[in-house]
């Protein structure tokens, strides 16, 4: 499931006030919505807010305090069911794509349903911190990031088809790159990969283990809205020589012309952000484009992109500028297994393995990325025609 973690040792109330400041991030997050933005699906891989709120409250409901806290009773026996995301052992599961057609529970009865669970962490805390439901509160915690962060490219994506284009916030930061990219050269060799061992992490970024390398070279900072730009108006959208077969027929078919979110109007480029509609900021970093569009652009830009392994080399050995506070980094590398590994036997050993198939790996971390919550040996994953996410790119080279 994951490395020990030290919280889970941790005298209860270094341990609740880690959980509730948690948990309170999550409701910030949500605050500025309504419940109306709240019920939103955009598409069937995006999720409610609302059904965010009450998965992650599920996800302590059901492997922290129905097996550990004598006498807990469920908020509501149908949410098992409801709010189960695809833990097939746990039990039956609502259809993912029709999550935005759950008008009840209401948003007022969610938060209630989080208070009842928070209530019933706070009484299992303090009868026996530090027990053997110590990991689970903490992956539960790891798990409730992820989610803060769904939730924010949920609601991008909501918000971007409506017609009135609505700011999620105004005052969003603007990221623009540290002036001009540098390439570092790094020698090949033999490398040890993954986690060390100290502190949390989920159970894919291990077993350690060696790899070879050969000699590469990487760029010290993520490609930019201008550089994309110029793919784009080079004819990128429209030169299948440029693409991997399943990419073009992607393209084709999605009639992609730009990064999602992009817009050309009036004869300028446009970009849809969390604070809304505005000009294409060329110093910014690329963001929402695919593994198909990445792997494009570098082949196009005479490069290619980076193995996990040499990212992660790179990041433990260069300084790499916005590795890990902008955009989330393809890398060329499949999402598999490393070598050793072997999932829980429980029903958490569900999170990450059964789904080493058909996707690839990024790396670092991104603008919606709890503060905290990245580290280097982090394996994101999504499959390659996806967009939403906070994706952008690192070009590397021999």
């Amino acid at each position: 499931m994951t490395s020990a973690s030290p919280d889970s040792a941790a005298e209860p109330d270094a341990v609740l006030e880690r959980y509730r400041e948690v948990r309170a991030a999550t409701i910030a997050l949500t605050a500025p919505l309504s419940a109306e933005d709240c019920q939103l699906q955009s598409m069937p891989d995006a999720s409610p807010a609302k059904w965010h709120l009450a998965h992650t409250t599920w996800f302590f409901e059901t492997f922290v305090l129905l097996p550990h806290l004598r006498g807990y009773r469920p908020f509501h026996p149908a949410y098992a069911v409801l709010f189960n995301s695809y833990y097939v052992r746990v039990g039956d599961r609502h259809a993912r794509a029709e999550r935005g057609m759950l008008s009840r529970p209401s948003l007022e009865e969610v938060h209630s349903y989080r208070r009842h669970v928070d209530a019933g962490i706070e009484r299992l805390v303090g009868d026996a911190a530090g027990t053997v439901w110590g990991d689970l509160l903490e992956l539960g915690l790891h798990h409730e990031q992820q989610h803060q962060e769904l939730i924010l490219m949920d609601i991008q994506h909501a918000f971007s088809r409506n017609p009135l284009e609505p700011a999620y916030r105004a005052d969003q930061a603007v990221n623009r790159a540290p002036g001009e990219a540098e390439w570092m050269s790094l020698p090949g060799g033999l490398h040890a990969l993954g986690h060390e061992g100290a502190g949390f992490a989920f159970d894919n970024e291990g077993p350690r283990h060696k790899v070879w390398l050969e000699p590469f070279t990487i760029a010290d900072r993520l490609v930019t809205n201008a550089e994309y730009l110029a793919f784009v108006e080079d004819g990128g959208y429209r030169r299948p020589e440029l693409w991997l077969s399943d990419g073009w027929a992607t393209v084709e078919a999605e009639w992609w012309t730009a990064p999602l979110y992009w817009r050309r109007e009036d004869g300028m480029w446009t970009r849809f952000s969390l604070a809304g509609r505005h000009e294409l900021r060329g110093d910014e970093p690329v963001l929402h484009a695919s593994y198909y569009e990445a792997e494009a652009y570098a082949r196009w830009a005479g490069a290619r992109l980076p193995t996990e392994a040499e990212w992660e080399v790179a990041g433990r050995h260069c300084p790499l500028r916005q590795r890990d506070d902008v955009a989330w980094q393809w890398t060329a590398s499949p999402y598999i297994a490393y070598p050793g590994f072997v999932a829980s036997e429980s029903a958490v050993g569900e999170y990450n393995g059964k789904f080493m198939v058909n996707q690839f790996v990024l790396r670092g971390g991104s603008l919606a990325t709890p503060a905290g919550h990245a580290r280097l040996t982090y394996r994101n994953f999504f499959p390659p025609s996806a967009r939403w996410a906070f994706s952008g790119i690192r070009l590397a080279g021999t």
